[in-house]
């Protein structure tokens, strides 16, 4: 059948993995450091993955294909939930390290480091990474980590975030809270950062829950 579906540049691809946490249907994965899409079947052709794209190596057209399987996708959904639950108790041979700088604290990072020069940052609550088992392939791939607590540490993140902000080019910014209120915190301080730099930069907020699940993306 002929319909719309993505079709990826793999020359402008820098494997970021961006699109793939913006595709709720699972259907595109990192592999050999390139955008893939795992199966047209599970393609829905909306394009949620497009905006997230900052090498604009993803577009939408029109071809014939298979059709678009939801019950195959649900599936396939499933699948990875039930694997990451089980993976808490895996073996950790074979995974890397995604952290690209230390430290990592926010309160400790110097603001003018070289790693923050057209970075992508994730700033991430403490105890999401334990919540969250794949945080390092899921999140922290390709990006800065800045991990924090509102609630235990005693100082303001939003003047260290402004001065970052302002002495750096930054790509984007997004946030992963735990679905608490202390966590809240991480969020005012990247929205005063964001206002107290006067610069226009993409951001995003993502929520787990205590139990581990993405609450929303």
């Amino acid at each position: 059948m002929k319909r719309r579906i993505i079709n990826i540049d793999e020359e402008k691809c820098n494997g970021c993995g961006l699109c793939v946490t913006a595709c709720h249907e699972g259907a595109l994965q990192i592999i050999d450091g390139k955008a893939r899409l795992v199966s047209e079947s599970y393609c829905d052709g909306l394009g949620d993955c497009l905006p997230e794209c900052p090498m604009g190596a993803i577009t939408l057209e029109e071809r014939e294909t298979t059709p678009y399987d939801e019950e195959a996708v649900k599936r396939r959904l499933a699948k990875n939930t039930t694997n990451t639950e089980e993976s808490v108790d895996c073996p950790s041979e074979g995974l890397q390290s995604q952290l690209a700088q230390w430290p990592c604290q926010l309160k400790l990072v110097p603001v003018n480091a070289p790693y923050f020069n057209n970075a992508r940052l994730l700033i991430a609550a403490d105890c999401s990474a334990f919540a969250y088992p794949n945080i390092h392939q899921r999140f922290m791939r390709n990006r800065i980590t800045l991990i924090g607590c509102p609630k235990l540490d005693a100082v303001d993140y939003s003047e260290k975030l402004t001065e970052i902000l302002k002495q750096n080019e930054i790509k984007k910014i997004t946030v992963l809270k735990m679905e608490v209120p202390c966590c809240n915190g991480l969020v005012h301080a990247v929205k005063k950062a964001l206002s107290n730099s006067k610069k226009i930069i993409p951001w995003d907020i993502i929520t787990i829950s205590a139990n581990g699940r993405i609450v929303n993306e």
